[in-house]
C-alpha cells in the first residue's frame, strides 16, 4: 500500500513539475545540449522528488543518489525529445510530435517506476 502512495505521490510531483512549473525559458532553446533552463526544470524534479522521499521516510544517502540520478536521467529525456522535435520540425498539428511526447512521458513514467522499486528495494 505505502508503495502504491509513493508512486502516486511521484506522479502528482510530475504533473506538477513538468505542466504547471514549466515556463518558456525552460522550453525555449531546450535543444541545445547546454541549456539552463533545461537543468533548472530537472532540478525543480529532483526538489520535488526529495521531499517525497522525505516523507516517506527515506534515508539521506538514498535520496541523495535517487536525486542525482533522476536530474540526469530527466535532463536527457527532455533533451533527446527537444532534439527530435527541432530536428524533425515538429509541431502539435503532427503525429510525430504526439509520439515524441508520449515516448518522453512514457520514459520519465518509467523512471517512477526504477525509482519506486530503489526506494522499495533500498529502505
Amino acid at each position: 500500500m505505502v508503495l502504491l502512495l509513493l508512486f502516486a505521490a511521484f506522479q502528482i510531483k510530475h504533473l506538477v513539475a513538468d505542466f504547471f512549473l514549466q515556463n518558456a525559458k525552460m522550453i525555449m532553446g531546450r535543444e541545445r545540449y547546454w541549456h539552463m533552463g533545461r537543468a533548472q526544470h530537472a532540478g525543480i524534479h529532483v526538489i520535488f522528488s526529495i521531499l517525497v522521499l522525505f516523507v516517506f521516510g527515506t534515508s539521506a544517502s538514498l535520496i541523495f543518489w535517487i536525486a542525482l540520478i533522476e536530474f540526469i536521467v530527466h535532463f536527457h529525456i527532455d533533451w533527446a525529445k527537444a532534439r527530435i522535435s527541432v530536428d524533425m520540425n515538429l509541431s502539435p498539428d503532427q503525429p510525430m510530435y504526439w509520439y515524441a511526447m508520449g515516448t518522453d512521458q512514457a520514459l520519465h513514467q518509467l523512471t517512477y517506476v526504477v525509482m519506486a522499486w530503489a526506494w522499495l528495494t533500498f529502505i
